[in-house]
Order: structure tokens, then C-alpha cells, then sequence
């Protein structure tokens, strides 16, 4: 008897959607392993289909939701065909389930919703909450599950508005003096109770300093997964959220499933994910929570507040301009060059962690992997490789300006333009062009006046 050969389930290719491009800088491009993605002079995406593989790769990092993926009525043919033997092979999966199996698929399905963290400090919220909440969104909206949002504090219910505003249909609020200031042990207890009462199937923090610390405390409390400085979020078709992280030094990205437990939880940089649009006119419900816990049941307090005042310190998070270099600066007196183009353009200096080690410029300044996470307008990349340490912080830039002697080097495969040459020359003839653009502007408006 011949064995009937089982059908593999097609990939689909990638296609544009017609109207939808907004030419963000040929992100989909940089992002294809397969080279099948060119760029017309309009910016929009040209796939090839002989060498689009269908890995989705392009879909993920579209921020306009451009492009989809296309299946021909065969391939949609054998979709179905496949579909409807998998339910077959899953009524007779069920037959044969263990007792313990059963027992664990029962209580995975008690869990129901997306939650987000908000973090806040003093009143004021920390903006990776906002941008958790878009790529929230878009979970909750696959799971067809409501996107919620947790607000603790003091005197905070105002957050629980702003989360509407973000994507949120409902807030749950744990207002007390007793939350007024951060504290591990009362914070992680809020939230257990909170969850082990209304089960979330999926918990989102910031992986900020207290992010990290509370997020680790609940799920070492709760006995469930937690993957770190996520850097893609999904969900695959059994509902397990897929949880995308760089690993072994950041040569590699790993997906990460939490399988067996609940909830899945996940801590993202600010600035990995994008910005959701907020819509003041959004409404939701609050759902007002007391904690039964007093302050005398905890061993710490807070005693004073003491605020980190350096002068030199950089805020490169909220830079909307930043020029970085690497050691293809040469040398450390080179990043005077930097400086100098920065200034001109009002932007802030930046590096890479080898700049660091050399100790050309402190660890404040350095962008990616074990650095700071950054979504600028403009990314000067000056004498940087692209090393994937590297390129996972800065890689969601509006534009990426690459400059490098190396033609082959990795930066130029996500960089909006590229310059082949030496930083050196490169850098000080863009800033001398700068300041005379600049002043030809002010001679004419003086004219003009």
C-alpha cells in the first residue's frame, strides 16, 4: 500500500496593500533575510514572489500595516484541506488525553485578557506603559480578549484615563497612600492578588529599573514564565504568546513560549515599540480595588526621597536627534567632531559599548543591547559596524544617516541612507553644510525684513 504523502502547509508570500504604504524609510526591506524586497522612487515596497519565503518578517516591522500575506486559490485549497484534518487529529488527540493534560488545558482556559502595567513615579507615568499598550492592542485584538490596564498608586486615577486614551477598554485601580512611593513587597502583592482574582492570560511590563524588579518578583510569587527585553511580541494560532528576544550575546534571536503556566509575561525597553495614537474621546471602565494588606506587614519604608540631580547626565531616551559613533572614530579627541555636528542640529552624542570600554565616553551614552533603547527622528550612525548588540537599540529610528568605509558593513542593511566613506571628512563637511544652509536662512529672512 502506498502511504499518502502528507501536504506541507504553504508559507504565502508577501503583497502590498495598495494605498496603505507611508514610505517610513524601507524598514520591510532591512528587515528581509531574503533580499526580496526593493524600493521604488516612491518608497513603496516592490516583493519579488520567486524570492519572498513567506517568513513574515516585513509584516511585523510595517508600522502602517502595509503588507500582507497573499495565498493563491491552491494554497488556500490545501489551507482548508489541512484546517479540517487538524480537527479530525484533534478530536482524536482528545480521546487519548491524559488526566494531568486535561486538568492543565482547563486551567490555562480560566485565563482570559491582556494586561499592561502602568508604571508611574510620583504621579507621573512612565511612557513605555503607552507604547505597551499599543502593541497590547494588537494581542488583545487576536486573542479577541480585552486589553487592560493596572494603575497603583497614589492619587492616580487620572492615569486610568490616559490608558483609554491609549487603547485601554478597562482599568483596574489600586489607589492608597500606602502605594504613594515604590516599594517591591507591597507593589508585587497588589498585583498577584489582582491577578490570582481576574486571571490574565498575558502581563506586560516595562523593562525599566522597577519594571524589572516587580516583574520578576510576581512571577517568581506567581510560578510562572517571565521573558526579559523583549524585542517582538505575537501570538500564534494555539494562543501561546511568542516572545522575541536577542540571546547567546545577541548573536541570535530567540522565541520564547511559556507553555504550561500562567500568565505570560513579558518585560520591553522603552522605545522598542511604537507610539500608539492617542484619542482623548476613548472611555473605559475603572474597577476600583482595596489590597488587604497594612503598611505594618512589611519590613521596609520609605524615609526620604533623595533626587539624582548629575548635570552631565543625557536624557538620549528622549533625544529626537542623536549622533553616535563607534571605533571607526579612531580616537577619542574625534567625538569632538560629533559633538559639533550634534550642536548644530540640537541633537546629543551617543556610542556604542565598545566606545564605552575603550572609555572614550561614560556608559550613560551607550545605545543597545546592554545600553539604552532609543527611537529618535534622525540616527547618526559615525563608524559603527551594525553588530546586532548594537542595532536592537536603535534600529526603530524614524531615519538611520549610516557612515562607514566599509561598504559591507551590517549598518547600511537597516540604514535609511548610507555614505561610504571616512567619518573623519564625512562628518565635518555635513556640519560645515549645516551651518551654511543655516546661514544663507538668516541672511534672507534679515533681507526679507
Amino acid at each position: 500500500m502506498v502511504e499518502e504523502k502528507k501536504k506541507k502547509r504553504p508559507a504565502g508570500v508577501a503583497r502590498l496593500i495598495p494605498g496603505r504604504c507611508t514610505a517610513c524609510g524601507a524598514r520591510c526591506q532591512a528587515s528581509c533575510p531574503q533580499d526580496a524586497v526593493e524600493v521604488n522612487d516612491r518608497g513603496e515596497p516592490v516583493i519579488s514572489l520567486e524570492k519572498c519565503s513567506g517568513c513574515r518578517r516585513c509584516i511585523r516591522v510595517c508600522p502602517a500595516r502595509a503588507i500582507e500575506i497573499y495565498f493563491t486559490p491552491e494554497e488556500q485549497k490545501i489551507l482548508a484541506e489541512l484546517e479540517a484534518s487538524k480537527q479530525v487529529a484533534t478530536v482524536s488527540k482528545t480521546e487519548e488525553i491524559t488526566p494531568e493534560e486535561a486538568a492543565l488545558q482547563r486551567q490555562l482556559k480560566e485565563y482570559r485578557g491582556v494586561w499592561v502595567i502602568v508604571e508611574q513615579t510620583n504621579g507621573e507615568p512612565a511612557t513605555v506603559s503607552w507604547e505597551l499598550l499599543g502593541i497590547g492592542a494588537e494581542l488583545a485584538e487576536a486573542r479577541k480578549v480585552e486589553l487592560c490596564s493596572v494603575v497603583v498608586g497614589h492619587n492616580v486615577e487620572r492615569l486610568c484615563q490616559e490608558s483609554f486614551a491609549y487603547g485601554a477598554s478597562k482599568a483596574y485601580l489600586v489607589d492608597d497612600p500606602l502605594f504613594q512611593y515604590y516599594r517591591t513587597e507591597p507593589y508585587y502583592k497588589s498585583i498577584c492578588h489582582l491577578i490570582n482574582k481576574y486571571k490574565p492570560e498575558i502581563v506586560l511590563v516595562g523593562a525599566t529599573g522597577l519594571g524589572r524588579d516587580l516583574a520578576g518578583a510576581v512571577a517568581t510569587e506567581l510560578k510562572t514564565g517571565l521573558t526579559a527585553d523583549c524585542t517582538d511580541l505575537a501570538v500564534d494560532e494555539r494562543g501561546f504568546l511568542l516572545q522575541t528576544r536577542p540571546a547567546f550575546g545577541g548573536n541570535i534571536m530567540a522565541t520564547i513560549l511559556t507553555e504550561r503556566t500562567r500568565p505570560q509575561m513579558a518585560t520591553v525597553r522603552p522605545h522598542v515599540m511604537a507610539m500608539p495614537e492617542r484619542d482623548a474621546s476613548r472611555v473605559g471602565q475603572i474597577i476600583y480595588e482595596n489590597i488587604p494588606i497594612k503598611d505594618e506587614d512589611f519590613a521596609t519604608r520609605v524615609l526620604q526621597i533623595i533626587e539624582d540631580k548629575q548635570a552631565d547626565t543625557v536624557n538620549l531616551i528622549a533625544s529626537e536627534i542623536i549622533v553616535s559613533g563607534g571605533l571607526g572614530m579612531c580616537a577619542q579627541e574625534n567625538f569632538s567632531l560629533l559633538e559639533e555636528l550634534a550642536l548644530e542640529l540640537g541633537g546629543d552624542v551617543a556610542c556604542t559599548r565598545a566606545v564605552v570600554e575603550a572609555g572614550w565616553l561614560p556608559a550613560d551614552r551607550q545605545i543597545g543591547q546592554t545600553g539604552k533603547t532609543v527611537r529618535p527622528k534622525i540616527y547618526f550612525a559615525c563608524g559603527i559596524s551594525g553588530a546586532i548588540q548594537h542595532l536592537v537599540g536603535m534600529q526603530e529610528s524614524d531615519v538611520i544617516i549610516a557612515i562607514n568605509q566599509d561598504k559591507r558593513a551590517p549598518i547600511f542593511e537597516v540604514a535609511t541612507y548610507g555614505i561610504v566613506g571616512d567619518c573623519l571628512q564625512v562628518i565635518p563637511a555635513i556640519t560645515r553644510r549645516i551651518r551654511q544652509l543655516r546661514a544663507a536662512k538668516s541672511k534672507s529672512l534679515a533681507q526679507a525684513s
